[in-house]
């Protein structure tokens, strides 16, 4: 069986690909470098009393870019079409094509329900009027449905992650599988790591791991975050300097020395990220019990079914998430008993959860000042002199006045901090701290390629264009939501 080129029967379009994107780089270029010559005439005014476009050589260089990125997308489209209908006949591009056909499938019909009934979905419809919002949200999406389908239900996997193949060690991509068996996929389509096994598996599953953590470990510092600098914005005073200088205390540590402390086994055998993430993990709980309390004050009758169905709830899951085979704490020192393991239903192994209270810890105190400086603002307007007016409450106040006026900001942070998360967890798994050695995580996958990185890039260059991609996917999709949010 003959190894895979990259594009298989579709190679005749290289040339074209190539050429187009050349002339793009080129154009690209050139209207840079046209942007440093002062323009000598001026801009046509239309009879709205708005700008025209240019008609001279910078309008004419911004319509051949505008056509050559089309080009571009036109060719990609091809190419992926051509790589479903053929599979491997299309090269490795093709094979991986074809492996992600549910993911297309899913990011087709999600974009399909979004743009047809955006006008009711507030700001998650109105951020597809932005090109640079959907092109992050697409990106998004793309490795969410990856992680969900591949990494929980193996649909897009080819091998098994952990499984090693003889002769396979540091093989080349579109290599094929010495000895397959019938059924068996016959290729690795990203080729071999130092260990044998499957380069493309291994991202697909490592893909949940970063979109499991990074999203949950942003929310609940969020959760935080929002808990403490509502109250230190609004009241101000004695409560906004210590709570204040709690923050900036933690803030002045160096975030990767801080990390390293969190995750040696020295630390994590003393039970010191057990017991931070009982405290850490109860902020969603105060939240909510404070939220709809303060909503639901003068209603007795809907609040109180509605508390003990909803802590009840939180607080279980609140357990689960601390307790890990019965024990929130357990050592030759002190055992401290959890939840038992028969209603356990959020399995949090240890070095899932200290990785999780590190993230967690580490970006609590820049939500707070953020929602702190909101608060500040926020609270002297005249809405919220209004509702003092009324006679509600400060948590009502800080919750149901303050919160919503807030969140434009906080929502593009969110998404932006995903990606710092993202970027700390890569760190993390490179440098070998938390997570176990054979996790496929990204960070953990680049540090055992980047060792024979000169001679087999492609262990490590894969995950690491991957890290990348997610990355500048929300970035752009945190531009797009401001975009958005300054035009409320």
């Amino acid at each position: 069986m003959e190894p895979l080129t990259w594009t298989g029967s579709l190679s005749g379009l290289n040339f074209i690909f190539y050429i187009v994107l050349l002339l793009l780089v080129l154009t690209i270029v050139a209207q840079l470098l046209f942007s440093l010559v002062p323009s000598g005439g001026a801009r046509a005014v239309g009879a709205d009393g708005t700008l025209a476009d240019d008609q001279g050589v910078s309008g004419l260089i911004n319509l051949v870019i505008s056509w050559l990125f089309y080009a571009i997308i036109a060719l990609v489209l091809i190419y992926l079409v051509g790589g479903i209908i053929l599979g491997t006949g299309a090269g490795i591009f093709g094979g991986m094509a074809r492996q992600m056909l549910p993911v297309w499938i899913a990011l087709i019909i999600t974009f399909a329900v979004s743009i047809t009934y955006k006008r009711k979905l507030g700001l998650y419809g109105k951020l597809f009027d932005s090109t640079v919002g959907m092109i992050g949200f697409g990106i998004v999406m793309f490795w969410v449905f990856t992680g969900v389908m591949g990494g929980v239900f193996d649909m897009l996997i080819t091998h098994d992650s952990l499984s090693q193949a003889s002769g396979m060690k540091n093989k080349l991509p579109g290599t094929p599988l010495r000895g397959a068996e019938e059924g068996e996929y016959a290729w690795y389509l990203l080729g071999g790591d130092n260990l044998a096994r499957d380069v493309f598996s291994r991202l697909i599953k490592g893909s949940w791991v970063v979109v499991l953590i990074a999203p949950l470990a942003t929310l609940f510092a969020f959760m935080v975050g929002i808990t403490l600098g509502l109250p230190a914005g609004y009241y101000s005073g004695r409560l906004d300097t210590i709570l204040s200088f709690l923050a900036n205390l933690i803030l002045a540590f160096p975030v990767i020395l801080l990390f390293y402390l969190l995750v040696t086994p020295e630390i994590v055998l003393t039970g010191i990220p057990n017991y931070m993430a009982a405290v850490l993990f109860v902020f969603p709980v105060i939240f909510f019990a404070v939220l709809l309390n303060s909503r639901y004050y003068t209603q007795p009758h809907i609040r109180t079914p509605l508390l003990v169905v909803v802590l009840g709830g939180l607080l279980w899951a609140y357990l689960s998430l601390i307790t890990n085979d019965g024990f929130i704490v357990k050592n030759d020192d002190v055992t401290v008993y959890g939840i038992p393991a028969m209603i356990d239903w959020i399995p949090m192994p240890p070095e899932i959860l200290v990785v999780f209270v590190s993230v967690v810890f580490v970006n609590s105190p820049t939500v707070f000042r953020i929602v702190r400086g909101l608060a500040l603002d926020i609270k002297t307007r005249d809405y919220v002199a209004a509702a003092q007016t009324r006679g509600e409450g400060p948590w009502y106040i800080m919750l149901w006045e303050i919160l919503p006026n807030a969140r434009g900001p906080l929502i593009v942070d969110f998404c932006l901090r995903i990606g710092y998360t993202t970027i700390l967890l890569g760190t993390l798994g490179f440098f070998g701290l938390g997570l176990e050695s054979e996790s496929p995580d990204w960070g953990s996958t680049i540090n055992a390629g980047r060792r024979l990185l000169s001679l087999y890039p492609h262990a490590a260059i894969a995950p690491a264009l991957s890290l990348l991609s997610l990355v500048l996917g929300l970035n752009l999709l945190a531009d797009g939501l401001r975009e958005e949010s300054l035009r409320d």
